[in-house]
């Protein structure tokens, strides 16, 4: 492969003088959980990060096309973000909600009047399967019903909850869970029965809800719960019309809809900070986390002061739930959104990259699809485009090369077969057109 020069960055970042990537392996595979991931045949050790930038210990510079997983939102070590947290852990590190501190309402403040509708209430957690848990909880509490609908192809969380409305045998193990959980067909259109041709396939994805509510509940459930756009599922988009008419046919049943909001929250999609609001629907519960903290250990529930008045039958607490931090954070990262204009830098860069995908995609017969929002997009691989096989090994292969390349992305889907794009909002054009020519680069060596 060609080099390609990285867009110029000024920041020059400290040299690493710590233990070496090889002891920092063995130690992990001595005392961390066997099972977590690591990326790269050649495992990669960030040290440092600088806005959409980021370094391994031998100082080579990477753009950061995944942004920690789509959660470094404004940017690595974004120096509002940082002034925030740092003014705040020398004042005060801790104080529970058992006492008032003026961090969090200010927060929860600035949160709510970014949502439309009466949802108004805000609950802090630390993690998006915390918040799905408690969106689950409220839900059940409210409507006196069990059951709950989800999507196949979906990602809600690793603990039981989340494992049980999340539908991807990857991330399920083989433990009691999913009870009263059904799971919809994804209106999925690349691979779904319904494609990209069907102007009716958002109404007619949604009736498959409507017959598992027929079909394999008491005909009333508590909730529908869904990713606006599918993140681990490969950034699949659903089909306009979709969440509408599948809170229609909820709603008939006496059932509540959540918003899973982890992942596309937050400006990403650049038309609309909210990527329920894409659909033109305004749910009942949002949960988010992720690109809410820019990193810290933050998520959130926020829901009608109905639906939140039946937590109040019980003591309701989370211990570190809107720490005085993380909650100085939060509110520096909405500020930052709307200072720099990252919605609409998300909406500009997106529609220019996405435009560069599809001129890839006519060159390299191996990319069956390319989709996304903002800056949330996937490029899917296929062995053949008639049978639409998984090309697993070429995607795997893909990341390999554009790592080689400076670039780092991510990988999605039930086989592993979608590369994910979604960078800190904050990149430029330079780094767009440098991500169109690393993957140019990194598919063609194939």
């Amino acid at each position: 492969m060609k080099s390609i020069p990285l867009p110029p960055s000024s920041f020059k970042p400290a040299p690493y003088t710590g233990p070496s990537a090889e002891s920092v392996l063995a130690l992990r595979k001595q005392h961390l959980n066997p099972g977590i991931l690591l990326y790269y045949k050649q495992p990669i050790m960030i040290v440092e990060g600088k806005m959409q930038w980021v370094w391994d210990h031998n100082g080579k510079r990477y753009l950061d096309g995944l942004g920690g997983i789509v959660t470094v939102s404004v940017g690595h070590c974004h120096p509002h973000v940082v002034a925030a947290a740092n003014k705040q852990n020398e004042t005060l590190q801790h104080a529970t909600t058992l006492y008032l501190h003026p961090n969090i309402t200010q927060y929860a403040e600035k949160l709510a009047s970014k949502m439309p509708g009466d949802l108004k209430v805000c609950y802090f957690v630390n993690s998006g399967s915390e918040a799905n848990d408690l969106a689950l909880l409220m839900a059940r509490l409210y409507t006196g019903n069990y059951d709950v609908v989800a999507l196949r192809n979906a990602y809600h969380g690793g603990n039981a909850s989340g494992m049980g409305v999340t539908a991807n045998s990857g991330w399920k193990f083989n433990v009691p869970h999913s009870f009263g959980v059904h799971h919809a067909i994804a209106p999925y259109p690349y691979r779904g029965l319904h494609g990209y041709d069907d102007a009716d396939a958002g109404r007619k994805y949604a009736d498959d809800v409507k017959q598992v509510i027929e079909y394999t509940t008491p005909g009333k459930v508590a909730a529908f719960i869904a990713e606006s756009i599918q993140g681990v599922g490969g950034f699949v988009v659903f089909p306009d019309g979709y969440l509408k008419h599948a809170y229609e046919h909820v709603r008939a049943a006496g059932g509540v809809c959540i918003a899973d909001e982890v992942q596309t929250g937050f400006g990403r999609t650049g038309t609309h900070f909210w990527g329920f609001e894409t659909q033109g629907v305004i749910p009942d519960i949002v949960t988010m986390a992720k690109g809410i903290g820019n990193g810290a250990p933050l998520a959130a529930v926020v829901t009608t002061p109905k639906i939140a008045a039946m937590l109040a039958q019980k003591t309701h607490f989370n211990t570190f739930g809107g720490n005085p931090v993380v909650s100085a954070i939060g509110k520096a990262v909405l500020e930052v959104i709307e200072q720099e204009n990252l919605q609409t830098n998300c909406l500009k860069l997106g529609s220019h990259i996405l435009a560069g995908l599809e001129k890839l995609k006519a060159k390299y017969p191996i990319i069956g699809d390319i989709r996304g929002k903002g800056l949330m997009l996937g490029i899917e691989f296929v062995k053949d485009r008639a049978s639409k096989e998984p090309a697993k090994e070429a995607c795997a292969q893909v990341v390999e090369n554009a790592r080689e390349l400076g670039l780092l992305l991510g990988k999605g889907g039930l086989w592993g077969q979608t590369i994910r794009f979604a960078p800190p909002m904050n990149i430029t054009q330079a780094d767009a057109d440098f991500l169109l020519a690393v993957l140019d680069e990194a598919i063609g060596a194939l």
